[in-house]
């Protein structure tokens, strides 16, 4: 887990921010509708909403990251008026409001949406915005790529009041240039239109990823940081806005620079950002409160997992595959792949940057650095290690490059030369891309651990690791978020939490899926085995949405099928194996039982989790509609419309004495976050410290507790294996010897050793507070 150290404690505030609730504000579920979750919201005890992105975004736009106009809040969302209509409805709940932005990149799928790039491809680099994006004008005309592949796709350009048309895309036309043929008149534009095959390979500005709709920005330029974020410091100044979410800061120039900027403009607002760290890494020195979480997400999710397992689902997954492939190996080839093919033209301009040598072989050599690369980007002073380790790696690979690897790798070591600061914008990008994106998809042997900022390759999170964790948390960085789902999650969390189940009986889960994958076999057997374990993890699910995953998940592997060339033969024999799982009534029958068997102790580890997460060092953020069970997949799975009424009913009926059982409807989960976020809200005194609290007896092992200074959060580990042990028995929990309150029961306890089965008898977890301490309505 990272242990990262803090930065300046004048850099960095809470701004009050004690927890949060993650929102997708969007068309369908606008402020207004938002703005009517201020009192539930207040209820279920957390502090402050966390938006999506609410500045203009490309019409139509669920997610908000494709910001075309900077200037003003989207008027699909409602609006300035909505704004301020949602501001004021949180202040009147006693609420305050986090807000996500997009420094990165614009939404230019639309251009006439998006004023300032029409303007560019209209006037080209003489347009007030040119320097606006990162674009390579040397390299010529501005390459757009929305051309069908064919080679008569011109043949379909219009000239049409005033603009150039392609079917649906609208294109300006320079003054001066609109005689003559469609044709024509597009050869004497700014820009070229290309077919989107080349996108890959030939594009002249830097995209989010390998996204060709989303144009990078050069926010490292003073006067573009003030244009697209004079509106955001705007609502900071007059006290609208209390913290801000930075979305992906690892593809800016400068992160650093750029954060140093914002800490300035903003030098109350709680600040996060979505960095990615990889296993043991640290967190830069920034002037930030800390990540959005994943971090958090990998070690509170890991305690759930039997490390005893590994062995058993490497052999497992050789088997159903064939091969035996090392984490290590996958990533590599999946990395490669992804600078040669999808970043090809991220690629080739860094390649440029070195003219003396040959260029082939300076590709060649960048893209085997970034595919050794073993973080997202290096930063001060750790990057130059990760760079060393990055250059052995490559050189063991390719030993013929040895002599351009080492000519490379001294230009990236000099701060000056314009491959240093490029080259980690790419290697960035070949992360995401190559790991989250597709060995994530690739990689079938426990897919629980297959998610953003987790570690496939590292099997389980041992308590003492945890506690090391969160103790140099609270230290280092006490204001950082924690999360266990977001819209990026590859599965929510309960999905995962009911897959760690699979750890606890590794041999009764071979035998069935082996079984199954005979029965009704797949010629992607990688794939088929990750499909299976996906369902088990959320079933029951719609076999719409079941189907809608598979297919994205098979594109996203890139092997049977994908994005670029889908393989109709394939898709359909994957689309009649979804199908059978529904309309065979024998698989179908055995798939629901044994679901229905890990569904109860997946409810377990889910409560566990969730306790760890929210009662952990940092401020913890849940994410809209997790506080019931929740079995989404990958977006867009996981946007999906929240039913409010259904959870407002139940949170009321919790407030009025109501004791769920564990599987009524998920309100016991329910329970465990308003409870657990009231008393983070009302006694934050009890959550200023952390000492790991340790169980004695037979099933000690099975226990993780935590003091936070007061409170002490209890869950239960491995829950089948404690079943199959016996049970508690004799196992105690040490405390002070102060009265205390269990705020899930009511139950009051005292003396120094508490009888794990009898704290324990109702959940399988519990949040002790000082019995003084505990309202009558948080207990009830």
């Amino acid at each position: 887990m990272p242990d990262t150290p803090h930065p300046d404690d004048t850099t960095a505030t809470t701004a009050g921010v004690g927890s949060t609730y993650r929102v997708q504000v969007r068309p369908g579920f606008d402020l207004d509708a938002t703005a009517g979750l201020a009192g539930y919201l207040a209820d279920l005890g957390v502090t402050h909403l966390y938006s999506a992105p609410l500045l203009t975004a490309t019409p139509g736009s669920q997610h908000g990251y494709d910001v075309v106009d900077h200037r003003a809040v989207n008027p699909e969302l409602g609006g300035e008026g909505g704004r301020q209509r949602l501001v004021r409805a949180l202040r009147a709940a006693g609420l305050g409001l986090v807000v996500d932005i997009v420094p990165n990149h614009a939404g230019v799928a639309r251009p006439a949406a998006n004023p300032a790039w029409w303007d560019v491809l209209r006037r080209g680099r003489a347009s007030a915005y040119a320097d606006w994006f990162d674009i390579d004008w040397d390299r010529g005309r501005l390459l757009l790529p929305v051309l069908a592949d064919t080679p008569d796709a011109l043949d379909d350009l219009k000239v049409v009041d005033g603009e150039l048309r392609y079917h649906e895309h609208r294109f300006p036309i320079a003054d001066g240039t609109a005689d003559g043929t469609p044709r024509e008149v597009h050869d004497r534009q700014h820009y070229e239109l290309v077919d989107w095959r080349r996108g890959d390979s030939e594009l002249t500005y830097r995209r989010f990823f390998a996204v060709s709709d989303l144009a990078g920005l050069r926010v490292e330029d003073p006067e573009v940081f003030r244009a697209t974020h004079a509106e955001i410091l705007r609502w900071a100044a007059a006290g609208d806005l209390d913290g801000i979410r930075v979305d992906h800061p690892d593809g800016l120039r400068d992160p650093a620079g750029y954060l140093a900027r914002l800490r300035a403009a903003a030098p109350g607002a709680w600040l996060v950002v979505e960095k990615i760290l990889e296993y043991a890494e640290e967190l830069p020195d920034w002037p930030v409160d800390g990540t959005t979480g994943y971090d958090a997400l990998a070690a509170a999710g890991g305690l759930f997992v039997d490390p005893d397992a590994e062995a058993d689902f490497t052999a497992l997954d050789g088997r159903l595959t064939g091969r035996h492939t090392s984490w290590q190996d996958l990533t590599h080839d999946t990395k490669l792949e992804a600078a040669t093919r999808l970043l090809a033209a991220e690629l080739s301009r860094l390649a440029a940057l070195v003219p003396e040598l040959p260029r082939e072989q300076v590709r060649s050599a960048l893209a085997e650095l970034a595919a050794a690369f073993d973080v997202y980007r290096g930063y001060p002073p750790e990057g130059a290690r990760h760079l060393a380790a990055a250059r052995a790696e490559a050189g063991r690979r390719r030993p013929d490059l040895t002599a351009v690897l080492d000519e490379v790798t001294a230009r990236l070591r000099d701060p000056d030369h314009e491959l240093a600061a490029r080259f980690p914008q790419l290697s960035g990008a070949v992360m995401a891309k190559g790991v989250e994106d597709t060995a994530y998809y690739r990689w079938s042997r426990f897919v629980a651990l297959n998610e953003v900022g987790g570690s496939p390759a590292h099997f389980g999170v041992p308590p003492a690791e945890f506690h090391r964790f969160a103790t140099a948390r609270q230290v280092r960085w006490p204001a950082s978020m924690t999360t266990l789902s977001t819209h990026d999650t590859k599965r929510g969390e309960d999905v995962r939490a009911r897959l760690a189940v699979l750890s606890e009986l590794p041999g009764r889960w071979a035998e069935r899926v082996a079984d199954w994958m005979s029965r009704a076999p797949l010629a992607d057997p990688a794939f088929a085995h990750l499909l299976w374990q996906t369902a088990v993890g959320a079933w029951p699910i719609e076999r719409e949405r079941l189907h809608g995953y598979a297919e994205k998940a098979a594109r996203e592997a890139s092997v049977s099928t994908s994005w670029a060339d889908p393989d109709p033969a394939f898709e359909h024999e994957l689309h009649a194996l979804v199908d059978r799982l529904y309309d065979d009534p024998e698989l179908h029958a055995e798939l629901t039982a044994f679901a229905g068997e890990i569904t109860p102790p997946g409810w377990s580890n889910s409560l566990g989790q969730k306790l760890v997460q929210l009662a952990m060092p940092g401020v913890p953020d849940t994410y809209q509609g997790t506080e019931l069970w929740e079995n989404s997949l990958v977006d867009p799975d996981n946007r999906r419309p929240v039913d409010f009424a259904v959870r407002r009913d139940l949170l009321a009926r919790l407030d009025a004495g109501w004791q769920p059982a564990v599987a009524a409807d998920g309100a016991a989960k329910l329970l465990v976050v308003s409870r657990t976020l009231r008393l983070r809200r009302d006694r934050p005194e009890l959550f200023t410290g952390y000492r790991p609290v340790p169980a004695h007896g037979p099933a000690g092992a099975h226990a993780v507790a935590f003091d936070r200074g007061g409170a002490i959060a209890v869950a239960t580990r491995l829950p089948l294996r404690l079943a199959r042990d016996g049970g508690w028995r004799d196992t105690t929990l040490a405390i002070s010897g102060n009265s205390v309150t269990d705020v899930f029961t009511g139950r009051v306890y005292s003396g120094s050793e508490l009888l794990m089965h009898d704290l324990l008898s109702t959940y399988p977890v519990a949040l002790l507070a000082p019995t003084d301490s505990v309202s009558v309505e948080a207990a009830a």
